[in-house]
């Protein structure tokens, strides 16, 4: 099965429901189903040819829904960009998976003409946003208006629909790479999990560029649901959003949570429409859980953990594990059990299973896993070993095949729901004159979950503060992978006898006395 066959499967069972809400355009799944093979013939009349690549640099929209089914229906694959990526960063994602086509919204104009200018697989830009479009670029709707629709080009279940890239920890972005068969498979799975599939109305939070924030798509089509895409995450649109149009189902970071609920006019809004909250990015402080259990009592809670490369989630903790915590409430400190369709593992270092309560690295199998990192076999070969993801988690399971996360073997920080590698913001800071060595950890944040944290030793007779260091990585990575504090120090960092710092030793200072390092 593949992803068009999710859309034609909503438009035959609810033809005359609501299937987009978004920047004031409300459309049917009829009125999709008649756009998308337009869009598709679009792509074609554009150049596009069976398993080329077309990538959206965009705000969350409807018409960003309807690229990820237009796509495959002519013939290729998606890849969706980080809004919140410098150039150089986009550029090498455009590079690596040789796009041809690439659609634009209002925001990103500059950036998508030095992408054309930098890129030599980049024919064509097109204007996706709202307004006129530029005058050198092609318009979305008038595509549509003016395409007849094409047949869907029915491609197969193990052939690649999309690449989602994730920051990379030896030098440059890893392509997770996904079939069409992966994908219907976790969509599957994720509809086996819920409490209801019947009359659901998403609520999208989340960039369409992550995985956790373009997954529901899929599994809310195939369920006939309603798309309510705001273009991006705001307190108040957010809670209004809820209430005028009785969204029932959302996924939530921690820090959306706590944002909403103390916001000054969080009692104005009526949020108890909402069912089934999922949460996951970060871990969710117990206080924040009670908090939120107890002023938000139509809610149910289910934790997820998991990654792109499984298919977007491995363990699911069930909301009868927050309400009925039997052994008092250690449960909640875990990430749940595996997921339906899912098996879990704890592994040794010699790839042989860990007994109960032993700490070892975690491993996941399932039909949804990545086909692999997008033209990049070693780093797959890595990580895919006989079947098994080996997510670089710690972890271990107890009697009840609950999972705990212990600590991180993977040099990344989750802040916020984003994950910043370690390596790419030293290897920024080691890029200026004054630094001599530098290392970069997660450090607690009350809101955030995890901080982005630098210890750096400048060089002998050099000076820099703050200021500089951030102004001088702001040019070479995004913003929210730059650090929100440094450490100086005028000795040199502790390492291990081949020359390696030490990172759990700068780290534990700030982790003691916490149960949860991940």
């Amino acid at each position: 099965m593949q992803a068009t066959q999710m859309l034609n499967q909503a438009v035959t069972g609810s033809r005359d429901r609501i299937a987009t809400i978004s920047n004031g355009r409300r459309r049917t799944w009829s009125e999709v189903g008649e756009r998308v093979p337009r869009l598709a013939g679009a792509l074609q009349s554009l150049g596009l040819a069976r398993g080329d690549r077309v990538a959206m640099l965009s705000m969350n929209s409807d018409r960003y829904l309807e690229l990820f089914f237009a796509v495959p229906w002519a013939g290729g694959a998606c890849v969706p960009l980080n809004i919140r990526w410098s150039v150089a960063e986009n550029a090498y994602a455009i590079d690596d998976a040789q796009v041809t086509i690439l659609f634009v919204d209002e925001n990103y104009l500059d950036q998508a003409q030095e992408l054309l200018a930098r890129c030599p697989s980049l024919a064509r830009v097109v204007f996706m946003g709202e307004g006129e479009a530029p005058h050198d670029m092609a318009d979305y709707e008038r595509l549509v208006e003016g395409c007849g629709p094409v047949p869907d080009a029915c491609v197969k279940d193990g052939e690649l629909y999309v690449v989602f890239y994730t920051g990379g920890t030896t030098g440059h972005p890893k392509g997770v790479a996904l079939s069409h068969g992966a994908l219907v498979y976790a969509s599957l799975c994720y509809l086996a999990m819920l409490p209801s599939i019947e009359s659901l109305k998403f609520l999208y939070v989340g960039g369409f560029f992550h995985f956790s924030g373009a997954s529901p798509m899929w599994y809310i089509t195939l369920a006939g649901g309603t798309h309510v895409i705001p273009p991006k995450f705001e307190v108040v649109s957010a809670m209004q959003a809820i209430g005028e149009h009785g969204v029932t189902n959302a996924t939530l970071i921690p820090t959306m949570v706590t944002m909403m609920m103390s916001h000054p006019d969080f009692r104005k809004y009526d949020l108890t429409s909402m069912k089934t909250c999922i949460y996951g990015g970060a871990p969710m402080p117990e206080a924040l859980m009670f908090a939120a259990m107890k002023e938000l009592p139509t809610w149910s809670f289910y934790q997820i953990y998991g990654m792109t490369e499984s298919g977007g989630f491995a363990t699911m903790l069930r909301w009868r594990d927050h309400v009925l915590p039997a052994d008092g409430g250690t449960k909640l400190r875990s990430a749940g059990q595996a997921a339906m369709g899912v098996q879990v593992q704890v592994r040794r270092p010699d790839r042989s299973v860990a007994p109960v309560g032993e700490v070892g690295e975690i491993a996941v199998r399932s039909d949804a896993l990545m086909t692999g990192y997008f033209g990049n076999p070693e780093a797959t070969r890595a990580v895919l070993v006989d079947g098994w993801m080996h997510t670089g988690d710690a972890g271990y399971l107890d009697q009840d095949g609950y999972l705990f996360i212990a600590d991180r073997i993977k040099d990344m920080v989750v802040s916020g729901g984003e994950n910043v590698y370690s390596v790419e913001v030293e290897r920024a800071l080691y890029a200026h004159p004054c630094v001599r060595e530098a290392a970069v950890i997660g450090i607690p944040h009350a809101q955030w979950g995890e901080a982005v944290h630098a210890v750096v030793v400048l060089r002998e007779g050099m000076q820099a503060t703050y200021e500089d260091l951030l102004a001088h990585c702001r040019t070479l990575i995004a913003g929210y992978k730059c650090p929100r504090s440094i450490e100086f120090r005028d000795t040199p960092l502790p390492t291990t006898p081949v020359g390696k710092i030490r990172k759990n030793v700068l780290r534990d200072p700030y982790w003691t006395g916490t149960a949860r390092k991940i």
